[in-house]
């Protein structure tokens, strides 16, 4: 038996699946997110530990005999967060979240004192990634500076609390900007940048690699053999991945959850930072990876359901249960999604969304509509910038919240002009790829035999029509968006008290 738990923005979510990767239960816990001003974003570490408990608490509970006899577990989380402790192992503040965008300043202070940064970490500073929060910190919380002993990533704390090992693994430290992507260590010059070193960040694993093992006192909570192994784990879209079996060059998935990524699975490292590609080591060996990320997915559509007062779901039932209008014309609602800010291709945290084309007749549908398809072209951006990489693909898998919608992937798959696949467990790929890690660092045995693709439940194909009125509209979109970002560079230029590259 074999556990995956996976840290979530919005919840941590355990399973339980058996030798023969049969799913046998599913538990998962809210998180809250804190917002204490705008742009920022925080959560409480201790918060994940008790959810992370209470979820291995539902399982024991519901499976007795199953968890008895866990040999492995695996872990999966958000990317990016900086989990500040101090001596003893306690939390300094609130951990500053992948979403947050407060250090778009620091980012080019980062730079400027690491000028090898792009070519060494494979990637545009951004204000998501952890290196830029701690020179905020620096800055702003000098005291929580000086007391800094230990910076860990989410998974990572959990890790912590979980076998007593500071352990970090490739995928997930890449995204901190301190890591040589490309040799798969940590780079002294990048943590000096920061004003850190080695001593203060974790030892480094594979994540198909035994990274701990489970304390005495939780096994006997759960009533777990004492030597169940905890793997080194992943990135919670490298989980993903290793679910959905992407391992080999050209294997492709669209995540439509908080965030939106469009990941592709590579045989060597392939930056791209001038376009804000994330270049990242895989959660496996010699094997990497490159992302297109848009930071508000289906998260858009959350946020308009909460300013409507409706539940998400039922919009996107609603959405579903007509057919998708092809986009004929130019005076249609357009949403441009950028609630907090853009990644790829922008790199630009302080550009903001906005509804263009509202009219008297505009209604809740046409809404539902413009976020959807303007959360779909945002995608486009950074599907495009990827198809200029040397790992060609043709088709990709769908996961996330939003690939319930079959209205939506059909939506995407003409905007993206690719088959998109809607396969078995898509929901549950991120805590289902750390179980299999903790499959492969218990038994030994390898990516290839465990990593294996899910069923396809449906191929979805682009609609060729819909697909040519859908580049009209692409184009209006594009221009409007590069408009917003233009506005947003040009303000914060012309403010002394950030400089021309500090913002976007």
């Amino acid at each position: 038996m074999f556990i995956g738990i996976d840290l979530g923005t919005s919840s941590v979510k355990a399973v339980l699946v058996d030798d023969g990767e049969q799913l046998l239960a599913t538990e998962s816990r809210p998180l809250a997110i804190s917002r204490p001003r705008p742009g920022w974003s925080e959560q409480a570490p201790d918060d994940w530990w008790q959810a992370t408990v209470a979820a291995i608490d539902a399982l024991a509970a519901a499976r007795p005999a199953e968890v008895a006899a866990t040999r492995g577990i695996g872990l999966s989380g958000q990317m990016h967060g900086a989990v500040l402790l101090d001596r003893d192992d306690r939390p300094l503040r609130p951990a500053i979240l992948w979403n947050d965008g407060r250090s778009a300043t620091q980012c080019a202070a980062f730079e400027a004192a690491f000028p090898a940064s792009r070519a060494v970490t494979g990637n545009l500073a951004m204000p998501g990634f952890t290196a830029p929060k701690l020179l905020w910190v620096r800055e702003h919380e000098p005291d929580v500076f000086a007391a800094l002993a230990t910076v860990l990533l989410p998974k990572a704390f959990v890790r912590l609390k979980l076998t007593g090992e500071r352990r970090e693994e490739m995928s997930d430290a890449s995204g901190t900007l301190w890591l040589d992507v490309a040799q798969r260590r940590w780079s002294d010059e990048a943590l000096a940048a920061s004003g850190l070193d080695r001593s203060q960040v974790p030892a480094l694993s594979e994540g198909n690699a035994a990274a701990g093992m489970v304390l005495p006192a939780l096994a006997s909570r759960w009533r777990m053999p004492p030597s169940v192994v905890v793997a080194g784990g992943a990135g919670d879209n490298a989980a993903s991945a290793i679910g959905l079996g992407a391992v080999a060059p050209g294997s492709a998935f669209l995540s439509l959850g908080t965030s939106g990524v469009f990941w592709l699975t590579t045989d060597g490292f392939r930056p791209d930072p001038e376009h804000a590609v994330h270049a990242f080591c895989h959660a496996v060996p010699a094997t990497w990876h490159a992302m297109s990320v848009m930071l508000s997915a289906a998260s858009s559509l959350a946020w308009l359901a909460a300013l409507l007062g409706r539940p998400e779901a039922a919009l996107l039932q609603e959405f579903d249960a007509v057919p998708v209008p092809r986009p004929t014309a130019r005076d249609d609602p357009m949403f441009l999604p950028y609630l907090g800010g853009e990644r790829t291709p922008h790199n630009a945290a302080a550009l903001r969304a906005a509804f263009e084309g509202l009219s008297h007749d505009t209604d809740v549908a046409a809404l539902v509509r413009a976020v959807l398809e303007g959360v779909s072209f945002g995608l486009r951006d950074g599907v495009d910038v990827l198809r200029a990489l040397r790992t060609p693909f043709a088709s990709a898998l769908a996961v996330g919240g939003g690939a319930r919608s079959r209205g939506w992937l059909t939506m995407l798959a003409s905007v993206l002009a690719m088959p998109i696949s809607r396969v078995d467990g898509a929901e549950s790929a991120a805590a289902t790829g750390a179980a299999r890690l903790g499959q492969m660092a218990a038994t030994g045995k390898s990516p290839a035999a465990v990593c294996r693709l899910p069923r396809v439940v449906e191929v979805i194909e682009p609609d060729p029509a819909a697909v040519r009125a859908y580049e009209d509209r692409l184009t209006l979109f594009r221009e409007r968006a590069l408009r917003l970002v233009m506005d947003v560079r040009a303000a914060r230029s012309t403010d002394p008290a950030t400089g021309a590259r500090s913002g976007a």
